[in-house]
């Protein structure tokens, strides 16, 4: 009988976490490379079948309508500024790559953790200096600082799930780098 609690389930445990954050990171860079049609059918949806929301929530309508105006606009007439945005998607991924590390070897790589845990936590002081200057409602400034907050939680434990890792697992037994 396995122990459900013992250093290879913690292993387990850990790498199931990881890969979800990891998805969960890579949904999210790659959704910034077709940021014109998503915002086109984003904005038809809402003065479409989706209405009723548009009805509940009309700033929020008003608001993705105006951005799909300039990100078209920026499309048209200076496709380079959306350039800005697939660094932003490569940024993603290239920031998911960097967690195979603890996937491989969690205790030795618990700073790529706490690298997205500081990440995490960034995002709330660039929402709330740049959102201003940049004319972004404060409630969307809310919504992006909300990625920083739900990021850092499953972050958080598997933070504590590779420092019990660590006291559990004596270091000759550790996987160690190929």
């Amino acid at each position: 009988m396995s122990d459900t609690n013992g250093p290879r389930a913690l292993l387990t445990h850990i790498r199931v976490w990881l890969i979800v954050f990891v998805v969960c990171l890579v949904l999210s860079g790659a959704t910034a490379f077709p940021l014109v049609t998503e915002l086109r059918l984003l904005d038809s949806a809402l003065a479409g079948w989706a209405s009723p929301v548009a009805d509940l929530l009309p700033g929020l309508a008003d608001w993705i309508h105006r951005v799909r105006e300039g990100v078209a606009a920026a499309d048209d007439q200076a496709p380079y500024l959306l350039y800005g945005t697939d660094w932003l998607a490569f940024a993603h991924l290239v920031i998911a790559v960097a967690f195979y590390g603890p996937y491989r070897d969690p205790v030795r790589n618990v700073w790529v953790v706490e690298f997205g845990m500081i990440a995490c936590v960034g995002i709330i002081p660039l929402a709330l200096i740049c959102g201003p200057v940049r004319g972004i409602p404060f409630w969307w400034s809310v919504i992006d600082m909300s990625f920083g907050v739900i990021g850092i939680l499953p972050l958080l434990h598997v933070r504590r799930m590779i420092k019990r890792l660590e006291v559990l697992t004596p270091t000759e037994f550790r996987t160690s780098p190929a």
